[in-house]
């Protein structure tokens, strides 16, 4: 059966702007004064280079000698060993296979910065942000894994109560399901190998203007909502893993992976540079996936300096998506059976500061995420960390900066007893 979405009139408006975050988060006084100046070396760099390139209104263009992207030398493919990490997220794979983060899988917060920025173009704004967050969530605060566990000797001394589990044991926190091609957690027991029938459904979508761009891969995500609706019996579409994490699953493909040229500056994304990147290869109807090979292509070009995918244009991305699709903003999940999808109430989850009204208007949906996970930190943290402040102070530093220009409403608790109903919500809230 199909589900019967209750938020109507949705009106979702991106009225807030982000300035380019110059230094936005050095200032964190949660930082090691190392990792203060890494990021303010990597932002300078990205505001040189934006200055060079872009003296007259937004004309970026294509540069090959600054967009092309090395896959040769010191950066050429390495598969990962039996000690190294890989994990749900194809383009981490493949910055770890080609070096671009060190090849066992696990980084910093500078280092992940630096490498988003330097094969994908990823802004410093979201790229800072979305590795504190993995920092704190799935790492010891100062380095995460793009995949499991990490050995203890990669972990720096901060008072651990447990082990750091990654981002592939970050469910609901910040993996989550609904992924063009990975399984839903509680469907196929991971959340990091590939599925090939959902890859194979993907690759036959009909092209877009641009290739596997958003004109197609939203639709999709729509598909593989309702599928997790239909298939997972503990399907829960989370308030930040759902709202701000999953659209990523499907901007960044084509953000990011399309193949950027003077023809295509926006960028194209075809079969053959998606295959790359989801390390799949053959042909439609006898396609191979090999696990943790995931490559950059030969003669990719990444975006333009100046036209780095931030916060802004992602904020931009998720209202446009919410808007064809409510769905996409509609917090609850399945009770235990397939096809039982039930929200939650919202003005009861926030103590009615906001309702399934207000979350729909201006920049109340993407508010909410964040200053979810803001609120929500606190339990989840207290049984990963012998004395939490250093990494809710960390944590609380980012997501001020981040929503500092958006004039959010003040939300000061979160109720999540309302979860309590969804079993796949159990054990990370």
């Amino acid at each position: 059966m199909k589900y019967n979405f209750a938020i109507t009139g949705l009106a979702v408006c991106f009225t807030g702007a982000f300035a380019f975050p110059s230094r936005m988060f050095d200032t964190a006084h949660s930082m090691s004064e190392e990792e203060k100046r890494s990021l303010a070396s990597i932002t300078a760099q990205i505001e040189a280079g934006i200055e060079k390139r872009v003296s007259t209104p937004r004309s970026f263009g294509f540069s090959a000698s600054d967009q092309y992207v090395s896959n040769s030398g010191k950066h050429a493919f390495v598969a990962p060993g039996p000690n190294d990490l890989r994990g749900p997220c194809p383009g981490l794979n493949a910055m770890a296979n080609h070096n671009y983060i060190p090849h066992n899988g696990v980084a910093t917060v500078s280092q992940f910065v630096q490498g988003t920025y330097d094969v994908f173009g990823m802004g410093v704004d979201l790229g800072a942000f979305l590795s504190i967050y993995g920092a704190v969530f799935d790492g010891d605060l100062t380095s995460w894994s793009i995949g499991g566990p990490p050995s203890s000797s990669l972990l720096s001394s901060v008072g651990l109560l447990g082990k750091p589990q990654g981002i592939s044991g970050s469910h609901n926190k910040y993996e989550c399901d609904v992924s063009p091609a990975r399984g839903d957690l509680y469907q196929y027991g991971n959340d990091y190998k590939l599925v090939m029938s959902q890859f194979e459904e993907m690759y036959a979508l009909p092209l877009g203007p641009n290739g596997y761009d958003l004109s197609v891969l939203t639709p999709f995500r729509a598909t593989r909502f309702q599928q997790s609706i239909d298939n997972n019996p503990y399907f829960f579409n989370a308030p930040f893993s759902g709202i701000a994490v999953q659209p990523a699953a499907y901007t960044f493909v084509y953000r990011y992976m399309a193949n950027k040229s003077s023809e295509y500056p926006e960028g194209y994304l075809n079969g053959d540079v998606l295959k790359s990147f989801y390390s799949v290869t053959g042909e439609p109807g006898s396609f191979v996936w090999t696990e943790g090979h995931e490559k950059i292509p030969d003669n990719w070009y990444k975006r333009a300096i100046g036209d780095e995918y931030g916060l802004v244009p992602y904020v931009a991305d998720i209202v446009a998506a919410g808007l064809q699709h409510f769905e996409f903003v509609s917090i609850g999940g399945n009770t235990g059976t397939v096809n039982s999808f039930t929200g939650v109430d919202i003005k009861n989850l926030t103590g009615g500061i906001y309702d399934v009204t207000t979350l729909t208007q201006g920049n109340n949906a993407i508010c909410f995420a964040f200053q979810f996970a803001q609120q929500a930190a606190p339990d989840i943290l207290k049984g990963l960390f012998q004395n939490t402040s250093s990494a809710l102070s960390k944590l609380n530093s980012a997501v001020t900066k981040a929503l500092a220009p958006l004039g959010c409403p003040q939300l000061t608790s979160v109720d999540t007893s309302q979860f309590s109903q969804f079993p796949g919500a159990k054990g990370s809230f």
